[in-house]
């Protein structure tokens, strides 16, 4: 099968001819119609510090998909062929404290599809049926795709309440904006979005975002009073990993806010914990989804009528991925697709 493989260590991925995944008794077979590009792969694409710690060549990178099944193992049997599915990145073990009281999601040793082992970009991919999500009901493919970036944004969104509260979001990546949409559906009365890039907040703004907040040139206090509030924001998502992103979010904050952090730092920083404890923020680190309500809440979000198709920016065929990363890299649009389809 075709994939696009990082043979070895440097730059750039190559589009060569591999063997077809194994499929053990627990695991499913899927042929793969679109994936998206994520940071994670840029990192692999570029081999930075953090790839050239985290991966082993030969790898098939890839976590974001969308696919058929063709074909599942003999112990197999809440999947079935000709399943549409998106598939969960972490594969956990299945045995320690956290796996065996139902939190997956906290699992030590859990290990990333196309990081720690072979992952979908390429014409078939092969995962344990119990990290297979199967879509009951209709979905745009390229929406598909980006299930798991998509519930990074709502595992973040929706970790504390938002009906009526006032949203400070710093990072307007794909997820940043994809989990603007989500509080403005799930009834936040105030969604701010805050970046540099003018591209990406414009597409803030189109998801519902109320003040996309260029920081380059106006402060989020100024964006507080435009917005007539006095006392802070309720809720904070750092999606940026940027210091100067949170420390201005803590400063921003009412008291008793509460701030869910899914940006991840390239390095320590300082942070005003004096200002945390005296106004009593509470801070909570987000890293991937709830295995699976957070799927399940995702599906859900979407027949309720949640568009992200406006975060969907780049579609290209898997033979033109060169043109895809360099577009994704570029950081200033929304999600890169593949179609291996095409």
């Amino acid at each position: 099968m075709k994939a696009l493989v990082k043979e070895q260590a440097g730059p750039g991925l190559t589009l060569t001819e591999v063997p077809e995944p194994s499929v053990g008794p627990h695991d499913v077979l899927i042929k793969v119609l679109r994936t998206g590009i994520c940071g994670t792969d840029l990192h692999i694409h570029a081999y930075d510090g953090w790839a050239q710690r985290a991966v082993r060549t030969p790898l098939v990178p890839g976590h974001e998909f969308v696919g058929e099944v063709v074909g599942t193992g003999a112990d197999v049997a809440e999947v079935a062929v000709g399943d549409l599915v998106s598939g969960e990145g972490h594969l956990v073990c299945g045995t320690c404290r956290n796996c065996l009281a139902g939190r997956r999601h906290l699992c030590r040793a859990t290990v990333g599809l196309g990081v720690g082992r072979d992952g979908a970009f390429a014409e078939y991919v092969s995962l344990p049926a119990s990290n297979v999500w199967v879509h009951r009901t209709p979905v745009d493919l390229d929406v598909a795709a980006i299930f798991d970036p998509f519930g990074n944004a709502v595992h973040t969104a929706l970790s504390f309440p938002v009906v009526g509260e006032d949203v400070l979001i710093t990072g307007a990546g794909p997820i940043g904006i994809m989990a603007a949409a989500v509080v403005r559906h799930a009834g936040a009365r105030n969604v701010v979005v805050t970046d540099v890039s003018e591209p990406r907040l414009e597409l803030a703004r189109k998801v519902g975002a109320g003040l996309a907040l260029d920081v380059s040139a106006r402060t989020i206090e100024e964006g507080q009073r435009e917005l007539g509030l006095r006392e802070g924001f309720d809720v904070g998502l750092e999606m940026s990993g940027r210091p100067e992103a949170l420390r201005e979010m803590v400063a921003n904050m009412t008291h008793g806010g509460r701030i869910a952090m899914l940006g991840l730092p390239t390095e320590e920083f300082p942070v005003d914990f004096a200002r945390i404890v005296t106004s009593m923020l509470t801070l909570k680190g987000i890293y991937g989804r709830e295995m699976f309500e957070t799927w399940y809440s995702m599906s859900v979000l979407l027949e309720g009528g949640l568009d992200l198709t406006p975060v969907i920016t780049g579609r290209y065929s898997y033979r033109d991925f060169d043109d895809a990363f360099a577009e994704a890299a570029a950081g200033t649009g929304g999600k890169v697709v593949l179609d291996w389809t095409a």
